[in-house]
């Protein structure tokens, strides 16, 4: 079963180990914590395109996949051609912890440390 935009919000929220009124602030009060809260709880399921932007910013998660899971856009699975598949997907930014995240990123670092001696 694929996670609403309620559900994604409120776990990406709770990986981010934020609280919502952490991330009222991280939106500069743009997004109150009311709202917030009602849009992981699925009492607002689609909010403007201008909420969606502000909030992937306060996450650091790709815009296009909450336009897409508000109904803005198609899934990537209603167009193959784009569709994530294989190792691409096991690295998308929503199926790593953000430990995984930094750990990930230090290997790639040291990988390109490695490459220049």
């Amino acid at each position: 079963m694929a996670l609403t935009l309620g559900q994604y919000l409120g776990s990406i929220r709770l990986d981010r180990k934020m609280s919502l009124r952490q991330v009222e602030e991280a939106t500069n009060k743009e997004v109150s914590n009311a709202y917030i809260s009602q849009l992981e709880n699925g009492r607002i399921t689609t909010p403007s395109p201008n909420v969606l932007h502000t909030l992937a910013e306060a996450y650091g998660v790709d815009y296009i996949t909450l336009m897409q899971l508000a109904g803005y856009l198609p899934a990537a699975s209603e167009r193959p051609d784009q569709a994530r598949h294989g190792r691409a997907a096991t690295f998308a930014e929503h199926n790593l912890s953000k430990d995984e995240e930094v750990e990930l990123l230090d290997y790639l670092q040291f990988l390109r440390t490695k490459k220049r001696t």
